[in-house]
């Protein structure tokens, strides 16, 4: 089971190739959003990622803000 990394507030995301991402909801209803980090363009981890879109497939760059955080994969599960 993914464990989710929730950043103290001002903390850098750090991401792996596989992740999610999950973006939390703006209005009191509203879905999070998840999406599969397929690649990370910052250093060490850091964003901004190229993910895709768990909910339409689609394949975006995104900087996440301050209303993400990553699940982590298990060590396991990276390498199948």
């Amino acid at each position: 089971m993914p464990r989710p990394l929730h950043p103290k507030p001002g903390a850098p995301l750090r991401a792996r190739n596989g992740d999610r991402l999950v973006v939390r909801g703006h209005r009191v209803g509203e879905s999070e959003r998840h999406a599969e980090i397929i690649e990370v363009l910052g250093d060490d981890g850091a964003p901004p990622y190229v993910v895709r879109w768990i909910d339409d497939g689609r394949v975006t760059q995104i900087l996440p803000g301050s209303d993400a955080y990553i699940n982590r994969l298990s060590p396991a599960r990276l390498s199948r």
